[in-house]
């Protein structure tokens, strides 16, 4: 199955592109996702909660950025995991490509190709994977635009080339005697997300629909 979606998010290019291939950092803004630890070649290890009413299934793999093009700022990254009571799995690959667009903030094109088995293979009937996708991205987009928002602009960020070069020679004459350095200080770890309650999920992509009817209709 394939998806293609889009998002747009009110900050510079270079910080989304930056932040998306920051999988630690990203991971908490998809609900039920964790990362748990990292392997020496780059590969993520993480885990994946749905609850389903008084059912918890949780879903372990890994995920890793297979090529990322900073020119056309295009990243590929390959998922797979499986359920740990050994009831389905899933593989995708996933390309976001990244444009900026004429309001200084970016857009990002996402195309997931997966497949899926077990118990969430149900979902796929009816374009419910689909309505439920557009879903967890929405909130996922909102969350990522939150922490932007949150985070510290980075130093020449939205500079020409002339005015970054100003800053630089500026920032060469100060003594660095006269200006004390900060003292260095680590931001917290990102607070994992809560798991994906699927009964909740599942009635809040149904209201979409209902909503999406009533519009078509007028």
């Amino acid at each position: 199955m394939k998806l293609e979606q889009s998002f747009e998010v009110a900050a510079p290019i270079e910080r989304v592109w930056s932040a998306l291939n920051d999988l630690e950092q990203v991971a908490p803004c998809l609900p039920g996702a964790a990362i748990t630890g990292r392997d020496d070649d780059g590969t993520y290890r993480g885990e994946f909660t749905v609850k389903l009413g008084p059912t918890t299934a949780n879903y372990r793999g890994t995920i890793r950025i297979e090529s990322a093009d900073e020119a056309t700022h295009t990243a590929t990254l390959a998922a797979k995991g499986s359920d740990k009571r050994g009831q389905g799995g899933a593989t995708a690959t996933i390309v976001n490509t990244l444009a900026a667009t004429d309001a200084g903030g970016t857009r990002v094109d996402a195309v997931t190709d997966f497949s899926i088995t077990g118990r969430l293979a149900s979902f796929g009937r009816g374009g419910m994977i689909k309505d439920i996708s557009n879903r967890l991205l929405r909130d996922f987009a909102a969350c990522l635009q939150t922490r932007l928002a949150a985070a510290p602009a980075v130093a020449g960020e939205g500079m020409t080339a002339d005015e970054a070069a100003a800053s630089a020679g500026a920032a060469e004459q100060v003594d660095p005697a006269s200006s004390p350095a900060p003292a260095p200080s680590q931001p917290p770890p990102p607070a994992a997300a809560p798991p994906i309650k699927g009964f909740s999920l599942f009635f809040g992509v149904l209201l979409d629909r209902i909503k999406g009817i009533f519009r078509r209709g007028r």
